[in-house]
């Protein structure tokens, strides 16, 4: 008698851990440290990636770094790959292609969304997504623009409109804003243009419509508590319920020292994840809380820091020694619920 007890109390148990859980669809966002092929572009300032240039790249290496980034794809979303990938330092879709032609890829049929964009490197910001789970309406890109209304030479911004796990629509941007490579100060103006220009995007769609779902992801090349965030974009870095705010889900990574890329002995939080404040509304299809924002921190992204201990990225290159790791940036990932 006692046995059946058990078996049945069992029974219950299970099946409302089984069906009480509720699906995830997961939007990711990759920095993939200079992602070129092996052809020269004429258009383009490309020489330092090509097998006689400066970093002697070459098709050994493109492919090694393409199965890099396939690995990491593959390693995502809790055996379940990410529905959409939005992604920088592309060079162009060829690479694209190859990556998602990858074994460790095709069963999820992986289509791309890409433009050449203005940058004199000729990197862009690009986009791939699994047909089975999310449907694209509409995508655009646009420009960083100065207040003449000139169009500079810099990683236009991805906007893509679509139907997510057949369940509602969302509103995604992915960005990568203005390097500091010519020093914090020096750049800072150019990555508070860009905050405002989304910003316009943002408040253009919550004209258009009620209470979008709202998702901004990137490399924004400030930290979540910089001006062009807090003050330029308006995203809050406390969570709340307000539709229309937008808000920082990768602010408490910084109060748990992680990071999606190291400086010497420092983390920082270039690469993160903003929400509507739509989406933190559990009743929703669709919806998140700010523990669905994660860093993807495998173990084989990093390799022993003997200089500053502790560990560090496993790059392609670190300055012009290649290393033939992964990227010099950690992926973002964001799991969205599914109300069934």
């Amino acid at each position: 008698m006692f046995f059946r007890w058990l078996l049945a109390i069992m029974a219950i148990f299970l099946h409302f851990t089984f069906y009480g859980q509720e699906k995830q669809a997961f939007v990711m966002f990759y920095n993939v440290e200079n992602l070129f092929d092996v052809r020269n572009d004429p258009e383009t300032s490309d020489d330092e990636f090509l097998p006689g240039g400066d970093r002697h790249w070459n098709s050994f290496r493109m492919n090694l770094k393409l199965n890099n980034i396939a690995k990491v794809i593959s390693n995502t979303g809790n055996w379940e790959p990410p529905a959409i990938i939005g992604f920088c330092e592309i060079e162009n879709r060829y690479v694209l292609e190859r990556l998602v032609a990858k074994k460790a890829l095709q069963n999820w049929n992986y289509r791309i969304i890409h433009k050449d964009s203005p940058d004199e490197r000729g990197i862009d910001v690009a986009a791939i997504y699994r047909p089975d789970q999310f449907l694209p309406l509409r995508y655009w890109y646009f420009p960083m623009t100065g207040e003449s209304g000139e169009k500079n030479q810099s990683r236009e911004i991805l906007a893509i409109t679509g139907v997510l796990a057949n369940r509602d629509t969302i509103h995604l941007f992915f960005n990568h804003w203005p390097s500091r490579y010519s020093g914090l100060m020096e750049t800072r103006d150019g990555r508070n243009k860009a905050a405002s220009i989304l910003k316009k995007e943002v408040e253009m769609l919550q004209k258009t419509y009620v209470y979008p779902h709202i998702i901004i992801m990137g490399d924004f090349n400030d930290q979540p508590f910089d001006q062009s965030l807090t003050r330029h974009l308006r995203a809050s870095n406390e969570m709340g319920s307000n539709p229309d705010q937008l808000y920082n889900l990768s602010y408490y990574w910084v109060s748990q020292n992680r990071g999606t890329l190291k400086h010497q002995a420092e983390w920082n939080v270039f690469d993160q994840i903003f929400v509507s404040g739509s989406m933190l509304g559990t009743t929703r299809k669709l919806y998140v809380t700010q523990r669905d924002a994660e860093i993807l921190e495998a173990n084989f992204l990093f390799t022993q820091d003997e200089k500053y201990f502790g560990r560090k990225l496993f790059r392609t290159y670190e300055g012009y020694k290649y290393k033939g790791g992964f990227s010099d940036h950690l992926p973002v990932i964001l799991g969205v619920r599914i109300r069934e």
